[in-house]
């Protein structure tokens, strides 16, 4: 296996560890279905085992964690952070990005093409090494890592807005994890006295609790994951919602003027009617969590 050094990740709600000794699956999933991962990686029952599959995928098809880390920028999914960002910075409505990357840490970056090839297939980074291939890959694309120093690939969202600012950046996207959703309202204080923009992206919601939601709340755009609580609980405050099988909510004016702007470079057919309430949800669509999860309740 082509690993290098040691990264933590979330996916399907459990927590993995990948390290060059092989990959660990340390706790259960909490989703028992998802249709999203069922179309990348082809389970329908997601247990250890196909936890332990779709990283297995992510290594060998696209060198995850690795030195030969693919970075490709076609577009995975339809409402995804990567995809929106990609297109706003390209159509400049934002300065820059700031976004995790395994092997990297914090990245800020004004190249929408390095935002999707880095997001593409990537879930919710707990904590990663420096691979120095990546980080030479990312320099040389626009891209600035948060720590220099090669000993260190430091995720931390609020010290990612910071160094944007530090770097003369005004209109910042940033994207945050939903264990990290604190950031979020870091983030808030530290805007209202710098003078900043910042569209906040809230990602990776598959775990959140409750004590999660008073931060998720104050992002611009949030992705409900697999989440119950985001569902009832951001999902009712949202102005505009894309998709039913994972629901993304524009929760601010400002939110969901990005993301119709992003729909106006969407390729695919769309219906859009009116409503008089949200969330929208069909109960037989999207992902299932397993009975035994209880910090889903609303």
């Amino acid at each position: 296996m082509c690993v290098k050094g040691e990264h933590e990740i979330y996916c399907c709600g459990a927590r993995v560890r990948i390290s060059e000794k092989g990959i660990e699956v340390l706790s259960e999933p909490l989703i028992e279905y998802c249709p999203l991962h069922e179309a990348l990686y082809g389970t329908k029952k997601i247990d250890v085992k196909a936890v332990l599959k779709s990283v297995e995928m992510k290594i060998a098809g696209f060198g995850f964690c690795c030195r030969n880390r693919a970075f490709k920028a076609e577009p995975i999914v339809a409402y995804g952070a990567s995809e929106m960002m990609s297109v706003w910075l390209e159509k400049k409505l934002i300065d820059c990005a700031v976004v995790v990357c395994e092997g990297a840490g914090m990245v800020i970056t004004t190249n929408g093409k390095l935002v999707q090839a880095i997001g593409a297939r990537l879930t919710g980074v707990i904590r990663t090494s420096p691979i120095l291939e990546v980080i030479e890959h990312i320099e040389a694309n626009s891209g600035v890592v948060l720590d220099e120093d090669e000993a260190s690939a430091r995720i931390d969202q609020f010290e990612g807005v910071r160094r944007a600012f530090d770097l003369g950046f005004k209109r910042v996207a940033v994207s945050v994890a939903g264990f990290q959703a604190k950031a979020i309202s870091e983030i808030r204080d530290f805007e209202a006295g710098a003078g900043l923009d910042v569209l906040a992206f809230s990602v990776c919601n598959t775990c959140v609790s409750k004590a999660d939601v008073k931060h998720i709340a104050k992002a611009d755009v949030v992705c409900a994951s697999a989440s119950k609580i985001l569902r009832t609980k951001i999902g009712n405050k949202a102005l505009l919602q894309l998709g039913v099988t994972i629901p993304v909510y524009a929760l601010t004016e400002k939110g969901k003027r990005l993301v119709l702007a992003y729909l106006a470079e969407f390729k695919d057919k769309l219906v859009v009617f009116r409503t008089g309430r949200l969330p929208y949800l069909v109960e037989s669509r999207g992902p299932r969590l397993k009975g035994c999860v209880d910090n889903q309740k609303p």
